[in-house]
Formats: C-alpha cells, structure tokens, sequence
C-alpha cells in the first residue's frame, strides 16, 4: 500500500511499544488509528495523546487470546472509521526459563497471546479488508526469536517462529487480493516486555517462579531498556508496507546470527548427501 492518506489501521498491543510506535508513524502518514489493548484505560490515554498531535484515533478493549473479543473489537473499529485497511497483529507477551521450569499455564498463555492472537487478527480481518476491495496489509509482529533460537527462550521462540511460518504462508494467497503481508522481525526495543505480566489475565493463573538469579534478570532487563525507540519501529514498518516487504527487519547487525543458523541447515543438507543410509536406498 502506497496512498494511505485516510484508511484506517487498527493495532493490537497498540497503547505503548512498538504498537503505539506504529500509530504513531501510521498517524502522521494520515491514517485513522485504532488503539486495541488489554488495557483500556491505557488505551485512551494514548488515543487521547495521538488526538493531540492531530491524528484521529480511538481506543478499544481487545482481548486478543479471545476469538470473540478480536471480533467485537472488528465491529467497534468499523464502527467508529468504516474501513480498515492495515491490521497490525502486534499485542505479544515474554515467558521463557530453564527446561523444565515453564509451568502448563504459562505455555498456554503465551501460545493463545503469541500464536493464536495472530490467527485471530488474521482471520477475522481478511474477510473485511476483502469486502471493501480497496486493497490492504497485514503486519504480523514476529521478533528476531523468531529467525533464531536463543536457550531459555523456547516459548517465546516457539510463539515467534511460528508467526514468521504463518505470515510466510498467507502472503501468496492474500497477493492475488491486493493483500500485502508483513512479518517484523525486531531485535531489542525499548518497551516493556520484560514485564509482560502485568497484563496477564487471572484464568492462567500465578506465573511459574523464575529462578534467574537476581543478576541475571537485571540483565535481561538492561537489555530490552537498552534497545531502540519504538518510534525508529514504527517508521521502519510504515516504509516497509508502503514497499510491500514481506521480511521486516530492524537490527542488520543481527544478520550474522541468521546466517550462522543457516550453514548449519546447510550442514545437515550436506551430510543427508553423503549419508551412507540413504545412498544406498537410492541405489
């Protein structure tokens, strides 16, 4: 999408981070802007922000574990702007810790936050951005935990990769439609998912204990403080959805990991070729 003056965007996680930072960039490029979150009342004070700098935008309660919330908060954006055109799937949460120490609760939520909030947003917006036929864009917020796997990561990363799996299916069967699709794979952001249970919802009960050292959670901490603003994100998307780029990327640095995980599947090609096993089966 290149004339975005006018068309509605409606994001998800949209009150604060990355979220807010790409309201924040798709406002001043003209859009309306739907502010969905868990937290309403953060919500509206961002709304109310945005409307200061001269950007329409409303805030609207979106549980997005919830199938039938991401759909009541469909009908409430179309309510309020008629059209939507850009869905940033982007509200996400951070679990991870040791084998062993991720409790059953804590898998389910970050699956129904992570994995099946996307699917939701997805599902539930295509058809309408279908209907209008002016065209539109999905932006799916995977991370770079989603191109590598870092240890005591796995469920985030789990969450993660799979976004970047689905994202890379849905975009040749959205194109035809004149659907872009959008995976953003960022580094570390400023934002607050290293507290990402502050919003945690009480049907997945207490989170399992994390036995970091008191260090070691200081330093996960610095790590995301230390990232990138979220508005630097939020310009980066924008450029990117007006170019249709399927890959978003933020940190290049980053790029050698990718390609150290690579050479390792290529590896693993390499010595499938010589396998003895199945040499001989092709015989």
């Amino acid at each position: 999408m290149k004339d975005l003056k006018g068309k509605t965007a409606f994001i998800t996680g949209g009150a604060s981070g990355i979220g807010y930072g790409m309201a924040h960039a798709f406002g001043h490029a003209g859009m309306n802007v739907v502010i969905a979150d868990i937290d309403f009342e953060v919500a509206r004070k961002a709304a109310e922000m945005l409307n200061k700098s001269q950007i329409k935008a409303v805030p609207i309660h979106c549980d997005v574990t919830l199938r039938s919330e991401v759909q009541r908060a469909a009908l409430d954006a179309v309510a309020a702007f008629g059209k939507i055109h850009i869905v940033c799937n982007n509200a996400g949460v951070g679990v991870g810790g040791p084998l062993g120490t991720v409790g059953d609760r804590d898998w389910d939520w970050i699956i129904d936050v992570n994995l099946k909030g996307v699917v939701y947003g997805v599902e539930t917006f295509f058809p309408l951005i279908k209907s209008h036929g002016e065209g539109g864009h999905f932006v799916n917020t995977a991370s770079m935990a989603g191109m590598v796997s870092p240890s005591n990561m796995e469920p985030y990363c789990a969450t993660k990769f799979a976004v970047v799996a689905m994202s890379e299916g849905w975009a040749p069967q959205l194109a035809p439609l004149g659907i872009g699709m959008s995976v953003l794979c960022p580094g570390f952001v400023k934002t607050r998912i290293h507290e990402s249970g502050r919003a945690r919802q009480s049907r997945y009960g207490e989170r399992a204990p994390d036995i970091r050292t008191d260090e070691a959670r200081a330093e996960a901490a610095k790590m995301v403080l230390g990232g990138i603003d979220p508005d630097v994100v939020g310009e980066r998307v924008l450029e990117a959805v007006k170019a249709g780029e399927l890959y978003i990327f933020t940190h290049p640095e980053m790029k050698a990991a990718v390609e150290a995980r690579f050479e390792g599947i290529r590896t693993g090609f390499r010595h499938a070729e010589e396998s003895q096993a199945l040499n001989a089966a092709r015989k």
